[in-house]
């Protein structure tokens, strides 16, 4: 007996083969649903494209900000509801037309230590954007600018510029909040300004202490959030992350309501509480990403250890926080040969960016959900407190917003 013959005669392969034999029997049966599956995949995928590039054109908005600003991050709150946009689309919709919601790029960039705050936005909403921007920032200037990704045409690491970056994700279910302004007690309009401890301000220092040949991007896509939880109990039927919310509730009150259960601690009823006032709030899906990208001479590994902290001051040991994911490197240098995998994930990290790819192809991700308040508390304009050199801010805005704008 040959040394194939004594191979293929182990129990392994036996079995290997009987699940071959079975599959082939059964390829009548599976084979029209894969095909109708796959046929619905790549025709949802090719309608979404088309729908996408006929009714969005992107722009860039910066917002510059005047010396002082004496709004919480409330106003800003305020702001942000006005991108809760669309309502999930109907099957002729979804199917058919290929409509999606549209989706928003809150970002905070700092080019060799300039800091910015913009919007990247569908067009079409630069005057609800703009609006209420003014009805909440008086002072604050709002232009339509170049997107800045051009400043650094990252295209391979073996050329002038270096990269790294990563994505973030929560460390709990969607439902537990993170530690948001109101924690930080910024709700109150009477606490005098060298008083407050803003959150944000240690992210726009660091940004502010890069120096030449180097840039920091973080963006924040934000879209209204959908049915995308799977409900216990039945195959196709979806639920938001409110009724999600609603359920974890309902499983933490059901351990404790048993007879030889403890009762609940203060701090089980104090996350439930967190839980619920979260839940009274507007949801949005959400992802994040951040870049850093230098000329190779300049290029500080240092800074990654900045990035991946900059919303660390978020998270709470109880209830939610962020972690960072997603990053293009390798513990062992026996995973990688020759970095080929690294480059790979960092050009494909690297063009999902410039894309602000995240809900739709061709980077379709799971997003997570932050309330109107949680997304505020990320992402929200200073005030005096942060008074970064590298920061631009100016004197007063230099005209009125137009009279026509929707409010």
């Amino acid at each position: 007996m040959d040394a194939v013959t004594i191979l293929f005669d182990k129990p392994f392969f036996h079995i290997l083969a009987q699940a071959y034999g079975i599959f082939s029997a059964t390829a009548f049966i599976w084979g029209p649903i894969a095909s109708v599956w796959l046929a619905q995949k790549l025709w949802l995928e090719y309608v979404r494209k088309n729908y996408i590039l006929k009714n969005f054109d992107f722009i860039m908005l910066e917002i510059k900000l005047p010396r002082t600003i004496d709004k919480t991050p409330v106003a800003m709150e305020l702001v942000l509801q006005s991108l809760h946009q669309g309502a999930s689309p109907n099957w002729y919709d979804k199917w058919w037309r290929g409509k999606v919601k549209p989706w928003f790029s809150l970002e905070v960039i700092s080019i060799e230590g300039n800091v910015k705050f913009l919007i990247r936005t569908p067009s079409g909403f630069k005057k609800v954007i703009e609006s209420h921007i003014y009805a909440q920032y008086p002072d604050i200037e709002v232009i339509e600018v170049q997107d800045y990704i051009s400043l650094a045409p990252y295209i391979h690491e073996k050329n002038e510029w270096s990269m790294w970056g990563c994505e973030f994700a929560l460390t709990k279910p969607d439902p537990y909040p993170i530690k948001t302004y109101v924690d930080y007690g910024l709700d109150s309009s009477m606490m005098k300004e060298e008083q407050k401890s803003d959150p944000i301000t240690s992210m726009i220092e660091f940004l502010g202490s890069i120096g030449r040949g180097q840039q920091i991007w973080m963006q924040i896509l934000v879209q209204a959030n959908g049915e995308r939880y799977n409900t216990p109990g039945k195959w196709f039927k979806k639920h938001d992350w409110k009724d999600e919310g609603k359920r974890l509730i309902k499983d933490m009150q059901s351990k404790n309501s048993a007879e030889d259960a403890p009762k609940p601690t203060k701090g089980d009823q104090d996350i439930m509480t967190a839980i619920e006032r979260s839940l009274a709030k507007i949801g949005f899906d959400v992802g994040i990403r951040a870049i850093y990208i230098a000329q190779r001479e300049f290029f500080d590994p240092a800074t990654i250890t900045g990035i991946t902290g900059s919303f660390r001051q978020y998270s709470s040991p109880t209830l939610n926080g962020f972690r960072p994911c997603n990053t293009p490197s390798f513990s062992y240098p026996w995973q990688d040969y020759h970095s080929i995998r690294e480059n790979k994930k960092k050009k494909k990290l690297f063009d999902s960016y410039v894309r602000r790819s995240y809900f739709y192809p061709p980077y379709k991700k799971k997003p997570f959900v932050l309330n109107s308040e949680e997304l505020a508390t990320i992402y929200h304009f200073p005030g005096g407190v942060a008074e970064t050199p590298t920061f631009t801010r100016i004197d007063s805005r230099k005209g009125e917003p137009p009279a026509n704008l929707p409010i």
